[in-house]
C-alpha cells in the first residue's frame, strides 16, 4: 500500500512484523519455565531405602510420605497421625482395589511406620505398596 507523504513524496507502508520482541520473551519464557518445572515436581523430600527389586509406578497414584523429619503427608498436604485414617478414607473410592504407595525416608524408625501402615489399614485400604529405589550397579548398600 502507497501513500503521499507532507512533502509529495511516495512512501511504502512497512507490512513486516517485527518478530525479535517476540523471539525474546519467548526465550525468557522457557528459561523461567525450565528454572522452576524441577522445583514444582520435586515435592516431599525423602529419601526413600535402596533395593534390588523395584517396580515402576507408571500412573499418578495416592502417595504416603513420611519425611526424616516424622512428618506425614497425603499426596502433598501435611497430615496428623491420628487423622491419617480418615483422611485416607475421603480421598480413596474403592479401598478394596484402588491401590496407594508409601513413601518412608530410610532414617525413619521403624515405629513410626508401623504406625502410618496400621492408620493405612485401619482405614480400610489392603492394596499398599512401600515405595523404594533401585540399587546402583556396582556399589554395594551397607
Amino acid at each position: 500500500m502507497a501513500f503521499t507523504n507532507a512533502r509529495g513524496r511516495t512512501q511504502t507502508s512497512l507490512s513486516e512484523i517485527n518478530v525479535t520482541p517476540l523471539v525474546d520473551v519467548v526465550l525468557v519464557l522457557l528459561i523461567i519455565f525450565m528454572l522452576t518445572a524441577p522445583v514444582l515436581q520435586s515435592g516431599i523430600e525423602v529419601s526413600v531405602p535402596k533395593t534390588k527389586t523395584v517396580r515402576a509406578i507408571s500412573e499418578e497414584r495416592l502417595v504416603v510420605s513420611i519425611t526424616s523429619k516424622q512428618e506425614i503427608f497425603v499426596g502433598s498436604e501435611a497430615v496428623n497421625i491420628n487423622d491419617l485414617a480418615a483422611r485416607l478414607r475421603e480421598k480413596v473410592r474403592d479401598p478394596q482395589a484402588q491401590p496407594i504407595y508409601v513413601r518412608a525416608d530410610e532414617s525413619v524408625p521403624f515405629g513410626v511406620f508401623a504406625t502410618v501402615m496400621d492408620a493405612v489399614k485401619g482405614s480400610g485400604i489392603s492394596n499398599v505398596s512401600i515405595v523404594t529405589e533401585p540399587l546402583q550397579q556396582g556399589k554395594k548398600n551397607r
